[in-house]
Order: structure tokens, then C-alpha cells, then sequence
């Protein structure tokens, strides 16, 4: 059945389920409070450093691995068709990622000998790195990186090709109690009418849902990160106690990041910058005394566990919930955009939707 579905949140969670909905033939309409692939919205599409993994996925719940895991074996297909469609690229390439001791090794293990994850355990690495950084290690060969930034402009485009409406600078007014949800006000008192809504605002979700949602937790957390162009560069990802660092093919090296509870604030400050800039150099030593290229900062949708909310609201008729996907946005976004696309069809969804189900009392 063909409908008019809004979609409220650009990033990219909001522009795969976009896709998704226009693959399935529906109208599809993007509200989107800044511009869509903008350097200077503050949101974690843009900003992020685009490893298509979940770090230390063993440490995650099964629903989040499944959603993550659907995800890293998607963006090759994802990307090869944004690249041939658009004539853009995603930055997708395989560069692998090296875990750095501390970790828990027994747990790594078991979790890729049961997930098919392809590991070495390595002794001798990147030349690059600090000597004392090195065994045990885990290396992961096949774990790919994208550009978020490509990726975005890519979406973007293939989104106008295919006649989505892009509603930007357009901000809407916090959902009020209703029975059914048939318009949605602007803030300047204009009403965007369809069949169904999906809010997928990452950290703003909750300031749009909370007097429907008043259990959706979500808040924003900052991450600072800082980008260098070395003489000479890692040869793969790196990821150390809560730390990555993330080689790109033209010779930038992006290290990051924080997880900082400080609101809306996007602003970065130069004590977080030393931090980063001394752990970076703690991993890879040559980088002491180069110039750090740019320092910016992104927000991330936090929720408990990492866990989102994938869901129709249990009391209003016609919203979808697509949000709180906190770090692992760019990876589940393929996963979280085809099971909201089931739910909106009420179809038979891919895995079991109850874990990300909406609580309302």
C-alpha cells in the first residue's frame, strides 16, 4: 500500500529509513531542523568517526548485536549502489581494526568464533604504534570504515533522485497527548499533514516526545575528536581502552573520542583536547608535536545500554519511533530502518521487535 510517510530527523538513520520506505514505493517526506549533510549541524551523522562496527560488540545485548551485525554486512551492498546511483563516493573501504590490550580476550574470542568474525591473535604490528601497546592483540581483517560526510552527500542526493521531499530549517513543535496523529505543527504554525510519521531526531527525540514519551531515555552526549595528517599514517583502525584511531585513505588520521553529558552544548574546549591529543600520541608517538588539522564535536542519541527504540507508539495511532541508537547509529541504521519499514506495512519484522519496544504507562 503506497502512503505519505514523514520522516522527522536527517541524519542518517532518518535518511536509510527514507530509502527503505521509497524502495517499498511509499511518498516519503524528510522535516529536518538544520540541512541534511550539513558540517555544521552538531549531530552524529556528520560527525562521527565511521567505523562500521560495535567496538567491543561482547560487551552488547544479542538485540544490539543483531541490529549492529545486519548492519556491517549491509554497507557494502548499501554503498556500491549509492556510488553507482549518484556517482558519489561513501569512503567505504576495508582497513580492518586492531584491539589493543586491555580487553577481555576470553570474551573477544568466544564472541567472534560464534559470530563468524574472522580474528588473528597478532604479536608483531603497525610499525607506527608505541612498542608497549602490542601483545596480546586482537586483529580483525575484514571490518570496514566509511566517511560519514560521503555518506550523507551520497544519501542526500539519491534521496532528491528519488523524489523524496527535503524539508529543511524546518523545526517542529513538541507532540502534544492525542489519540491519533494525522499533522504535525511547525514551530511557525504550519501543519505538515501525511499517513505516517517516524521520528528518527537522534538526541532531540526526547524534547519532541516528552509529553508522549515521557520513558523514552535518550539524552545528548557530546564526543570530541581531533584529526591529524601524519607523514606517515596507520595502515588500520585502532582501538584502545575506550579510544580509536582511524586512518583514511587520503592521509588524515581522525582520533576520538569523548562521551561528555553536557547537554546540547556542541562547543569543544581545549582541556578535552589535550586529553585526546595525549592519548593519541601515547598510541602512536610520532604524532607528538604535529599539528592537530581540526577539533570538533558531534551529539550522540545516549540510551541505557545502547539499546534504541524501534517501535509504534502504543497510544498514538499513525507514529513510528526510530531513535536512541547513541554510538552505533551508522551501524544499525540499515537494520532499525528495515524493521521500522515492517512494522510500518505490518509485516512479520526480520528479528523480534519486543526488545525495542516503547514503554508507556
Amino acid at each position: 500500500m503506497n502512503v505519505h510517510v514523514v520522516i522527522v530527523g536527517g541524519g542518517i538513520v532518518g535518511c536509510m529509513t527514507a530509502m527503505a520506505l521509497v524502495d517499498r514505493g511509499h511518498r516519503v517526506t524528510i522535516v529536518e531542523r538544520n540541512q541534511i549533510a550539513s558540517q555544521t549541524s552538531g549531530e552524529s551523522s556528520w560527525a562521527g568517526g565511521g567505523i562500521v562496527f560495535p567496538l567491543l560488540p561482547w560487551m552488547y545485548s544479542q538485540p544490539v548485536n543483531q541490529l549492529t551485525r545486519y548492519g556491517a554486512n549491509s554497507y557494502q551492498q548499501i554503498c556500491e549502489r549509492l556510488e553507482r546511483e549518484t556517482g558519489l563516493p561513501t569512503g567505504l573501504i576495508n582497513s580492518g581494526f586492531l584491539l589493543l590490550p586491555p580487553y577481555d580476550q576470553p570474551a573477544a574470542i568466544k564472541w567472534c568464533e560464534s559470530h563468524q568474525q574472522h580474528y588473528e591473535m597478532v604479536d608483531k604490528v603497525d610499525s607506527q604504534l608505541a612498542a608497549n601497546n602490542v601483545h596480546p592483540s586482537l586483529w580483525m581483517p575484514e571490518v570496514c570504515q566509511l566517511r560519514p560526510p560521503y555518506l550523507m552527500q551520497a544519501l542526500r542526493q539519491w534521496l532528491v533522485q528519488n523524489n523524496v521531499t527535503l524539508l529543511e530549517k524546518t523545526e517542529l513543535s513538541p507532540l502534544e497527548e492525542i489519540k491519533a496523529l494525522t499533522a504535525w505543527k511547525t514551530l511557525d504554525g504550519l501543519e505538515i499533514k501525511a499517513d505516517k510519521f517516524v521520528v528518527t531526531s537522534g538526541a532531540w527525540s526526547f524534547q519532541l516526545l516528552k509529553s508522549v514519551a515521557d520513558k523514552l531515555n535518550i539524552k545528548p552526549m557530546r564526543g570530541q575528536i581531533l584529526l591529524y595528517q601524519p607523514s606517515e599514517n596507520l595502515k588500520q583502525i585502532v582501538y584502545k581502552d575506550g579510544f580509536y584511531m582511524i586512518p583514511r585513505s587520503d592521509g588524515q588520521l581522525l582520533a576520538g573520542s569523548t562521551l561528555e553529558d553536557v547537554g546540547f552544548d556542541t562547543s569543544v574546549t581545549e582541556e578535552v583536547k589535550a586529553e585526546l591529543a595525549k592519548k593519541a600520541e601515547a598510541i602512536m608517538p610520532a604524532l607528538k608535536g604535529l599539528p592537530i588539522i581540526k577539533h570538533w564535536s558531534g551529539l550522540r542519541p545516549g540510551t541505557p545500554e545502547n539499546l534504541p527504540t524501534i517501535a509504534a507508539h502504543p497510544q498514538i495511532e499513525n507514529l513510528y519511533l526510530n531513535t536512541g541508537h547513541f554510538r552505533y547509529g551508522l551501524t544499525m541504521a540499515p537494520a532499525s530502518a528495515k524493521l521500522v519499514s515492517e512494522l510500518i506495512a505490518a509485516e512479520p519484522t526480520f528479528i523480534d521487535a519486543s526488545p525495542f519496544a516503547l514503554a508507556i504507562d
